[in-house]
């Protein structure tokens, strides 16, 4: 049994880049619901956009990257006891709507609602001691096997999204594929598609991050701002062109000129393209006469968190190397600006509310 408190401190949401540790209640549960003490957060591009920014109507608890220990579980829910260590999934759609029997399931309704809170409106709820985690969004729930720690569980999510992005492309064994941008996710792509036997041609502006890449089984790499890519890729490909290219940093430079180093029927993915209202200049005829497929994919897909966790937690994926800061509760608000604003050395940024 744990002993669980009344209260408990988050990192509090107040407007644009104010971040405020503050004293909550604990989250209450019902017969359907698990109480989950949070021990480790990732910190999402997703979340930083909306502090600093302001995108959404104060006050909240944001972190939806989760992982921690099952604390109460309500009468009703069946597969889960206390003691259970457990990676949290925070969006499950409905699976019978329009969208999902079209696979398009982070544009079904039930799952843009968040099933995890620590209070005011459901907003993932990581960057706090505790979590509520609804019933609607238990079949996400992963257990943590013992051999694994509570940060790999926590990076289920965001290889979860990265996987989905994978699987929209129509590639084969051997084809050559550029990811531009090694941050964390840019890796995570790497690393997935030389799994799937893709020869990788990574491009960064850091040296560092691309001996990463090589790590994680880049064919090629390729520092930016620099000439020569377009050779590399001919050379690569024997001349035919990229068959894909994913897009891990909001350029739009950085995407046109991928684009055009595709091949005929080739396909460019945009994963990282999340500001609307942008303008995005392109030659329709290369859609058109050249069947250049445009992509883009955005959040995760539940059907695939069982691969994914098969894959985090036997290590084929090994996701320990991209964990480079971890910071306290209180400390939030910095977790926030280095993940913002990475230094050379700053790549997976975690929240541990656990630690303290």
């Amino acid at each position: 049994m744990f002993d669980i408190p009344k209260t408990m401190r988050a990192s509090v949401y107040r407007g644009p880049n104010d971040l405020r540790t503050e004293t909550l209640p604990v989250p209450r549960t019902g017969a359907g619901d698990l109480l989950v003490k949070v021990s480790t957060c990732g910190v999402c591009p997703t979340d930083i956009k909306k502090i600093q920014y302001g995108t959404v109507t104060p006050p909240r608890v944001f972190g939806h990257e989760t992982s921690g220990t099952v604390v109460r579980v309500g009468a009703r829910v069946r597969g889960f006891s206390v003691g259970d260590r457990v990676a949290l999934h925070h969006h499950i759609p409905c699976l019978d709507c329009h969208f999902c029997r079209h696979r398009a399931f982070a544009q079904c309704e039930t799952y843009k609602r968040t099933g995890i809170t620590a209070g005011f409106e459901p907003s993932g709820g990581g960057f706090s001691e505790y979590v509520r985690v609804m019933p609607f969004v238990l079949p996400g729930v992963v257990k943590i096997p013992s051999k694994n720690s509570f940060e790999e569980g926590a990076m289920l999510e965001p290889v979860n999204t990265v996987l989905k992005a994978v699987r929209r492309l129509n590639l084969l064994p051997g084809d050559v594929v550029l990811v531009a941008g090694q941050g964390p996710i840019g890796l995570m792509f790497t690393r997935l598609l030389q799994i799937q036997g893709v020869r990788v041609i990574a491009t960064d502006l850091l040296a560092s991050r691309l001996k990463l890449a090589r790590r994680f089984g880049a064919r090629w790499t390729h520092l930016v701002p620099g000439d020569g890519l377009s050779q590399l890729v001919s050379r690569a490909s024997r001349g035919l062109g990229l068959d894909a290219a994913i897009i891990a940093v909001p350029s739009d430079a950085v995407a046109l000129e991928a684009q055009a180093l595709l091949r005929g029927g080739g396909q460019l993915m945009l994963f990282a393209h999340t500001k609307r209202g942008d303008v995005f200049k392109l030659d329709p005829a290369s859609v058109c006469v050249d069947e250049k497929d445009f992509l883009g994919s955005y959040s995760a897909d539940f059907t695939l968190q069982k691969e994914v966790a098969r894959l985090v937690f036997s290590r084929r994926l090994d996701v320990r190397p991209l964990i480079t800061h971890r910071f306290a509760l209180d400390q939030t608000s910095t977790a926030v600006a280095l993940a913002a604003r990475p230094t050379e050395d700053a790549l997976k940024i975690l929240v541990t509310p656990g630690s303290c």
